[in-house]
């Protein structure tokens, strides 16, 4: 899906920037405001000065002045977030762009350099500070969840600025140059409706040439104390390069908005935006890519570096670190979380292993991946078989949900086919949140119907549908006002770490009864697993990208390409992927130590609930909120639980 990644990534960009901080862009509105205001009572005053005099003896006692509001604490920092978001998106235009906020969509500041990182310190040092002086006694509920998100992110933008991560800002998974090209060719965020749409993008566009020269200055600063990029990642950059330069503008990705130029311009607006594109692309952007490439090919792969992990570079260990504690939300170490991997490999074998017991596979654990991936019993008939299984699934799901869940989306829920024009290029299934009057939508791809595995069904509903994204992320939508910073925000560990959680809650839901099934649920939580193992081999322990490349085809069902496209996205994003299986592992270990503390109280219904209630929250957060909601249970007077609500934990516990 690479339009997906390529959003995907270009928003991962604009987030890395968002925690800088201006003064807030209120001000400049109030300020005016005021001065129209003044002006009119001004103008008031000179026609109502003789009926002034006339009342002013009815007037001599001064009217008392009305009595000023005081905030409350909440109150007063749920303005502070307000005024620090809008802040925040005036000084990160990529961001607001991407999160549909087009007020700067001519803007493009030069992130990557030193007097923009100042600048985020700065604003960070400045709300953080803010937020502290406001501090957060007294507050409960969503307001203490608010507060600790907004200092523990702050905290958080502050630690990792030691790390020069700005020296390296081109791999093949995410750079700037891809991310503009995106942008300019009408396929990205950036909108070309309006004859004000392009000329925005032409003023945005006029500073790429800017970001490119500090792009490469960085990166020869990176040379200089041996801050680069290995050099099988960026031989993958160059041909990615090579796909956006072309000798015109009309063969260039960025002609596309030309070429769509809508009918109700003005002849003298196309002709005008035809010439300024032109010239812009010709003169400007190619020049720019060129000059980029060069640099790359000529100056900066002689110099990448052959080893692959984060251990070789300077500080290597403690930036890999400080890496695994922004993914994962938590404070585990990476030999922690390697050791949590082996150990979940070693399981999860040996649960498939029981499962070739049980229908009596003879042969070895490769040979038996091979057997589910080839033979024809485990395909769907046609598009409608495989919706009707999905749709009965649903069926079977929601008569065990009471079990299990109080608290439920009131957003209805829909299961559709993936469109066919998206169809090739889409994941097996992927969930919509619900919208207005939109439900939640479970797509289902029903295209290349033999790559679609019956095994694969029913753990791939309970983590996109039902109780998986539509729960986590319906409920979210839901919640009264949160903070933009927290609605547009969203923790991978989290959310992620939900849904493989709810993969595990099957058995009880009435799902994975057949063992091939079973075996469906195992082989994806193997993959989550192997993860852990092989970032951290890669960043900590000094493995080269063959030895993960080895440990993917020895352990689980990966082919040789996808096992090479999972080390090289793990060498571009240090620890990005080990937030899926922590989140899953946090989540059952505090239902774990609920059941402990709780006994025969412990209520998984409301367990869940109290999970899901507040949307997505880092898990450090979700600790301290779980810990203080068994406190709270235990003070109760609730001596008994019915015995339909208390379901063991599931095996996928570490």
């Amino acid at each position: 899906m690479p339009s997906r990644l390529a959003r995907l990534f270009a928003l991962l960009l604009a987030a890395t920037v968002s925690l800088s901080m201006v003064p807030s862009s209120e001000a400049a509105t109030k300020k005016k405001g005021t001065t129209s205001q003044t002006q009119k009572a001004k103008a008031s005053a000179k026609g109502k000065k003789s009926t002034k005099s006339s009342k002013s003896s009815k007037s001599s006692k001064a009217r008392a002045p009305a009595p000023v509001r005081q905030l409350t604490k909440a109150q007063q920092l749920n303005q502070l977030y307000a005024d620090y978001w809008q802040a925040s998106l005036k000084l990160n235009p990529l961001q607001a762009t991407f999160q549909g906020d087009h007020r700067y969509d001519d803007q493009l500041p030069n992130f990557l350099s030193a007097a923009f990182r100042q600048q985020s310190h700065d604003f960070t040092t400045q709300w953080l500070a803010k937020a502290e002086a406001i501090g957060p006694e007294g507050l409960s509920g969503q307001d203490l969840l608010s507060y600790e998100i907004f200092v523990r992110d702050a905290r958080s933008a502050l630690a990792a600025e030691q790390f020069p991560t700005w020296m390296q800002p081109v791999n093949q998974f995410y750079n700037i140059a891809n991310i503009a090209a995106m942008l300019g060719s009408g396929t990205g965020a950036q909108p070309f409706e309006t004859v004000q749409d392009y000329d925005n993008w032409l003023r945005r566009a006029a500073s790429i040439p800017v970001l490119f020269d500090q792009a490469i200055a960085n990166m020869r600063e990176g040379v200089k104390v041996g801050v680069v990029q290995p050099r099988v990642l960026m031989e993958k950059v160059l041909p990615q390069l090579d796909a956006i330069i072309r000798p015109s503008a009309e063969e260039t990705l960025f002609w596309a908005p030309v070429r769509n130029l809508p009918a109700s311009f003005s002849e003298a607006d196309k002709q005008r935006i035809t010439a300024d594109y032109k010239r812009t692309i010709e003169t400007r952007l190619i020049p720019a890519y060129r000059a980029l490439r060069g640099y790359i090919a000529t100056e900066y792969l002689p110099a990448t570096r052959k080893t692959d992990g984060m251990s070789a570079l300077p500080n290597g260990a403690a930036w890999y670190a400080n890496n695994v504690r922004q993914s994962t939300t938590s404070d585990l170490t990476p030999e922690q979380i390697h050791q949590l991997g082996l150990a979940e490999v070693a399981r999860i074998h040996a649960q498939i292993e029981t499962v070739m017991k049980q229908v009596k596979f003879r042969g070895s654990m490769q040979k038996f991946f091979k057997y589910m991936q080839t033979d024809k019993r485990f395909t769907f008939a046609n598009e409608n078989d495989m919706l009707a299984y999905y749709r009965g699934l649903e069926q079977r799901v929601n008569g065990n949900i009471p079990r299990l869940f109080a608290l439920t989306p009131k957003a209805k829920f829909e299961i559709r086919p993936v469109e066919p024009y998206r169809a090739q290029s889409a994941a097996g299934g992927s969930y919509m949140r619900p919208g207005g009057t939109r439900p939640g939508i479970f797509y289902v791809n029903t295209y290349d119907l033999p790559s679609r595995k019956t095994w694969d069904a029913e753990d791939l509903y309970l983590h996109e549908a039902i109780p998986g994204h539509h729960f986590q992320l319906g409920l979210q939508q839901e919640l009264g006002e949160l903070p933009d910073f927290r609605r547009f925000g969203g923790e991978t560990a989290f959310i992620e770490g939900w849904a493989l959680y709810a993969e595990s809650l099957g058995k009880d839901l009435g799902v994975y009864q057949d063992p091939y099934n079973y075996f469906g649920y195992l082989q994806n939580e193997l993959w989550r697993a192997i993860r852990l193992v092989v970032d951290t081999g890669l960043h900590a322990k000094g493995w080269s990208r063959q030895q993960v490349i080895d440990y993917m085809l020895q352990n689980s069902a990966s082919s040789q390409t996808d096992a090479v496209a999972e080390a090289e996205r793990y060498m571009a994003i240090p620890a990005q992927a080990l937030a899926y299986k922590v989140g899953e592992l946090k989540i059952l270990q505090l239902r774990q130590q609920a059941q402990a503390a709780l006994g025969s109280r412990f209520d998984i219904r409301a367990f869940h609930a109290e999970v899901l209630k507040d949307g997505s929250v880092p898990l450090d957060i979700l600790q301290q909120k779980i810990e203080r909601w068994i406190e709270a249970q235990k003070s109760t007077a609730t001596t008994t639980t019915p015995t339909d609500t208390t379901a063991p934990a599931p095996a996928t516990q570490p």
